[in-house]
């Protein structure tokens, strides 16, 4: 009976915890940016040889994808706090948006998502099935939002709270694209502030 394929010998008792090295990633891409990110880079980071690392994580975009859900996880939390808070809902909603926009150019997060949303023609339907599950996330937040907005009266009634949400978050995610690219004229601030009025003037 063949026996299973083992993890390399090397170090194979001292792997770091998956989190360490998801968390080494992203610091390694938000330092000196996704391009430079390389396996063998990521190893001796964590002291791991880079078989190693493709023994757990298959391949470089599924390294990628982990670190992209694992930085999801840190900002699902926040965005749930965020959102469980007592305060208006239009409060909510901003701060809703100022999780969603990037922090900057090159923010690592939106990095990652750039970089996934590129190679998306090429990926398997699990991986784009686990994309979707992340988007999905921010739109069922933002439906829920809208919804209690106008049950409350604090936010202006649409007739379709789903297909409204999808238009917000295409605006968001071209503003976002923009940041993170560092355009001329797509300052975080400028950004969150055409984004504010574009509530107000449709919300309210």
């Amino acid at each position: 009976m063949t026996e299973p394929a083992k993890p390399p010998s090397r170090r194979r008792n001292s792997a770091p915890p998956r989190e360490t090295v998801l968390a080494a990633a992203m610091a390694s891409i938000a330092g000196h940016g996704l391009e430079k990110l390389t396996m063998a880079g990521l190893g001796r980071e964590v002291g791991m040889s880079s078989g190693h690392l493709l023994y757990y994580f298959r391949s470089k975009d599924e390294l990628l994808l982990q670190t992209l859900e694992w930085s999801e996880e840190q900002l699902g939390m926040d965005r749930r706090a965020a959102l469980a808070r007592q305060v208006p809902v239009r409060e909510r909603l901003d701060a809703y948006v100022d999780l969603y926009v990037p922090a900057g150019p090159r923010d690592p997060h939106w990095a990652l998502w750039l970089e996934l949303w590129n190679r998306s023609h090429a990926v398997d339907d699990e991986a784009r099935a686990r994309l979707l599950d992340i988007e999905l996330s921010w739109h069922r937040d933002l439906v829920a939002l809208l919804v209690e907005g106008a049950s409350r009266g604090e936010l202006r009634t649409v007739v379709d709270a789903d297909r409204f949400a999808t238009r917000i978050r295409a605006l968001l995610d071209g503003f976002s694209t923009h940041v993170a690219m560092g355009l001329p004229g797509s300052e975080r601030s400028q950004v969150l502030a055409q984004i504010g009025e574009f509530l107000d003037e449709t919300l309210h």
